[in-house]
């Protein structure tokens, strides 16, 4: 093959592997969802719509998840200074898995105005899968606490999920967004759910005594045969 042609060969099977592993990547889909939340405050109900944004990064054996919010929400009727303030929310879990994960945050480094939007920092938290597929993660309970008074605000417009990530539980696998984990023991010394075999100390021991037993025979073997050696001699 002819230079230009091989450097042309490489060049399409670098093209091609490049494509396999985008594609083999776990999906994410965000949006920013506008969500209509109703806050029961020390000095009555209020509303805010505030857009949510949340993120999902690899951390470890889970994901660092996110959730930053583009309005503030609520207000204080007096000046809340540095420290005053400290934010935590909820998450709600949906699609392949459940319930809610707890974010939250550092307390306002700034002072706060009164009579002004509360602008709240970036919540975080770790999630880590429990099932395999796709998990949608959808705005939930923000919770203020500031001098001495709880705010809860809860969405009131069903908001849809700002983030979609396709993740993998512990033991399981996931392939074009379908999902299998094998579960269960397996009994009788076989295994089950097209597991591998179980490697390890019990192995090893295994192959050790095979070892130790070929060692003996061999052992054995050559004993034997010196000793019909010296046999004969003597009989010569």
């Amino acid at each position: 093959m002819s230079y230009p042609k091989r450097t042309a060969a490489l060049a399409s099977a670098a093209a091609l592997a490049g494509s396999a592993v985008l594609l083999a990547a776990p999906a994410a889909h965000a949006d920013v969802v506008d969500v209509n939340y109703r806050c029961r405050t020390p000095i009555g109900v209020k509303s805010a719509v505030s857009p949510i944004d949340i993120k999902g990064v690899r951390s470890g054996g889970g994901y660092k998840i996110t959730m930053s919010w583009q309005k503030g929400v609520s207000s204080s009727p007096v000046e809340l200074g540095k420290g005053a303030m400290t934010p935590s929310a909820t998450i709600r879990l949906g699609g392949a898995d459940s319930g809610t994960l707890a974010v939250s945050g550092p307390a306002n480094a700034a002072a706060i105005p009164a009579n002004t939007p509360i602008k709240i920092s970036d919540l975080s938290g770790t999630y880590t899968p429990r099932k395999t597929g796709k998990v949608t993660f959808t705005a939930a309970t923000l919770t203020i606490k500031a001098l001495g008074t709880t705010t809860t605000c809860a969405p009131t417009n069903s908001p849809k999920p700002s983030l979609t990530l396709d993740v993998t539980a512990a033991g399981g696998s996931s392939s074009g967004g379908s999902s299998s984990s094998s579960g269960g023991s397996s009994s009788g010394g076989s295994s089950s759910g097209g597991q591998l075999p179980q490697t390890g100390p019990a192995d090893s021991a295994v192959a050790l005594g095979t070892l130790g037993g070929t060692v003996l025979l061999a052992g054995a073997a050559g004993a034997l045969w010196l000793t019909r050696r010296g046999q004969t001699a003597a009989r010569r």
